[in-house]
């Protein structure tokens, strides 16, 4: 494992690399001794670092729940970030496309929790039972580590590469749908880029939301009533450039549509 002082000195540089919209070199290329649980430690200095400059904690992400997602990384296990308030856009948003680097669009479920929920031994079940409402997410995936190589320690250190989401769509009650049948066609300019289901989740979007509940038992926290989980994608991530318009219809959820300016 990492001394501290490596340790803080990561956090610092991938904090400059948000605050410059710049992209540091791969962490794993300078030390390939750095372990999952080294990552994690960065990742929590960089989110006190965001809480010490005001920033507010609403959420967190869950990524690479999906064999397409791990397939497209090369990695094949879940990981975790979290969602600051600055980061939650609404429907119809227009995004600064130079806010992120490497811009990717995945298409997801985002879970809203009416009641707190902890592990170590949380089940599907909790969560169904946790679940204020879902609706649909899209999540702007943004690197501010090099990708080329990169593992999933590099990830995690880099926030789980979460940028931002997108929130719209027609919220539902646990129930009232199918959540493994939930569909989702996503453009492009117009052009039909990517689709999927939810079920591609793990086989259920839920479980990605009790893995990360008892993931995070491992380090002492729980998540908290009203608290937003992006369950993870049901797509390949789309890469979207300046000028794009981004439209995800998932059929009776709704649609979301953005666009990066």
């Amino acid at each position: 494992m990492l001394d501290e002082a490596t340790i803080r000195r990561i956090a610092d540089e991938l904090y400059d690399a948000e605050q410059s919209k710049s992209v540091i070199p791969r962490i794993t290329a300078r030390y390939p001794d750095m372990t999952v649980e080294d990552s994690y430690a960065v990742q929590n200095l960089w989110k006190n670092r965001g809480l010490d400059a005001g920033r507010r904690l609403v959420g967190r992400k869950i990524g690479l729940t999906s064999r397409v997602m791990q397939q497209a990384t090369g990695i094949t296990e879940p990981d975790y970030g979290i969602i600051f308030d600055d980061m939650v856009y609404e429907n119809g948003a227009v995004i600064p496309f130079e806010t992120f680097s490497n811009v990717r669009i995945e298409v997801e479920l985002a879970f809203v929790l009416g009641k707190p929920l902890a592990g170590p031994n949380c089940t599907i079940f909790d969560v169904l039972s946790a679940t204020d409402y879902v609706v649909p997410a899209l999540e702007i995936l943004d690197s501010r580590i090099e990708m080329e190589g990169r593992t999933i320690v590099d990830t995690i250190s880099d926030n789980a590469a979460m940028g931002a989401m997108v929130i719209g769509g027609n919220p539902v009650k646990i129930g009232d749908v199918d959540l493994r049948w939930v569909s989702a066609l996503l453009y492009r300019n117009e052009t039909i880029e990517e689709s999927g289901v939810a079920a591609a989740v793990l086989n259920h979007p839920a479980a990605g939301v009790f893995w990360l509940a008892n993931k995070l038992a491992q380090h002492g926290t729980t998540l908290e009533a009203g608290e937003i989980i992006l369950a993870g994608s049901f797509t390949r991530p789309m890469w979207v450039e300046k000028g794009d318009t981004v439209h995800a219809d998932y059929g009776p959820l709704g649609s979301i549509t953005c666009r990066f300016s």
